[in-house]
């Protein structure tokens, strides 16, 4: 195991951030995003409040068509963990790239090298491999993989988690709010816990994990045909706003899927790859899901992602047809075994637990300095702050979330919104110095917004 070294990943913070248009967004960025606005649509709700048309990036910078240079607290929404452009990735992409660019599901060597990875490093008897190019086709085969296994059809997933848009084949989109008011047969959806909106709570007020365990199972029998395959959720809510479980929760939940025959499917397309100080979150639990995704930060940017499952499970996904035209193509198994290399021998879980105890020490400190900050909350490189404007009644603040976020991005910091809680993804490679000057842009933002906003 390497030892992280930050040199490689230093930005000079007197010339980063540095905004050089009087304007931000800045005339050419203005452009690009009119012309292509001609033509593309369904933009995301971070592209519409702040349309900045970036250029290029190296490690912890980004750059936009104008030359302002920007701290990257976003990883390109949790994708570029290692930061942008590691020359070990962009090298092992660029040799395939001239080599063998895709042979459909054929062995290559270099996947045999990925899976041989895969198989020594993910815990536990995860050692079944399926290879996809997006999160959504990695999420509905697993869902398939569940009602192989199990001969059951019926699906559990929480509120506000996030699996996937697509919707065409068993049902991505249908264990998320896009699919609009009504739930298709054999999809449920329960709450989960949030310690600060909690749903159940003990006298004391703190979250009683055994009461959604008990309504999980009353759920069950009351209001399915009780032929649930698998539970699906987030081991922590990206898009939901960075919502972080009690440290009871998972091995509490793995015991309830266990007792009743239901197989626990982790969806860690956005967690994984030491996102959180981890290769798979779950382990922060000692938790091993039968089946588990990962994605995003699993090709730093190429699109690459990976169904894993236990041996048990192994022969189920012989029954789904579970390859596809470019999951596990040369390149995409050359960007992920260099990022599984990149994380070991540079030392970068370990950093990433580091940069937690920075960011939680820095961020506690916002809860009771600004009347607008109701929770802030961290694990490892995954970070969410919770604006409010009420703290006892805990009204969300979306007016200032927006403001929040984009007068952040004009100082030069590129991060993450959803609504009034502010999300933050910044590359584990990320040095000390770096991190907290991204901190110092969020709080001055916080400051000037609190006092326009409340006086």
């Amino acid at each position: 195991m390497g030892k992280y070294d930050p040199a490689p990943y230093t930005l000079d913070l007197t010339q980063v951030p540095r905004m050089v248009t009087p304007e931000i967004p800045g005339p050419r960025s203005k452009e690009l995003h009119s012309r292509a606005a001609q033509y593309y649509r369904g933009l995301s709700g971070q592209v519409r409040l702040f349309p900045v048309a970036f250029e290029k990036g190296q490690g912890c910078m980004m750059e936009d068509a104008d030359g302002n240079q920007y701290i990257d607290f976003s990883s390109g929404i949790y994708v570029t963990t290692l930061g942008h452009c590691h020359p070990k990735i962009s090298e092992a992409v660029a040799e395939y790239a001239k080599k063998l660019m895709n042979c459909h599901d054929f062995s290559t060597e270099i996947k045999v090298r990925l899976l041989e990875k895969m198989a020594a490093t993910l815990p536990g008897d995860l050692k079944c491999f399926q290879l996809y190019d997006c999160g959504t086709a990695a999420v509905e085969a697993g869902l398939r993989t569940c009602r192989a296994a199990t001969g059951k059809h019926e699906f559990l997933s929480c509120f506000m988690d996030f699996h996937g848009k697509s919707g065409h084949s068993i049902g991505c989109a249908r264990m998320t709010k896009f699919s609009g008011p009504t739930r298709p047969s054999g999809f449920y959806m329960v709450p989960r816990p949030d310690t600060y909106r909690p749903w159940w709570t003990r006298e004391d007020g703190s979250l009683d994990t055994e009461k959604y365990l008990e309504f999980y199972d009353a759920f069950i029998r009351e209001s399915t045909t009780n032929q649930v395959a698998a539970f699906v959720i987030e081991p922590i809510q990206g898009w939901g706003g960075s919502i972080m479980p009690p440290d009871d929760f998972f091995p509490k939940l793995r015991k309830f899927c266990d007792e009743r025959g239901i197989l626990l499917f982790a969806d860690e397309v956005l967690t994984s790859m030491g996102r959180t100080g981890k290769i798979l979150c779950c382990e922060h639990w000692d938790v091993v899901p039968d089946v588990v995704t990962l994605g995003k930060g699993f090709g730093n940017g190429f699109p690459v992602t990976c169904m894993a499952v236990r041996k048990p499970y192994a022969d189920a996904v012989d029954r789904i047809s579970a390859s596809t035209s470019y999951g596990g193509n040369p390149m995409a198994c050359a960007a992920a075994l260099a990022c599984f290399e990149v994380i070991e021998e540079e030392g970068l879980l370990e950093h990433a637990q580091h940069l937690e105890e920075l960011f939680r020490k820095r961020m506690a400190e916002w809860t009771t300095k600004y009347e607008i900050v109701g929770d802030t909350r961290c694990k490892g490189c995954l970070l969410g702050i919770e604006l409010v404007k009420d703290k006892k009644a805990k009204t969300p603040f979306d007016e200032a979330g927006k403001m929040v976020y984009q007068k952040a991005f004009r100082k030069g910091l590129a991060w993450v919104p959803a609504g009034h809680i502010l999300r933050m993804s910044p590359p584990i490679v990320m040095p000390d110095e770096v991190a907290m000057k991204g901190m110092d842009i969020i709080e001055e933002a916080i400051v000037e917004t609190q006092k326009e906003l409340l006086g």
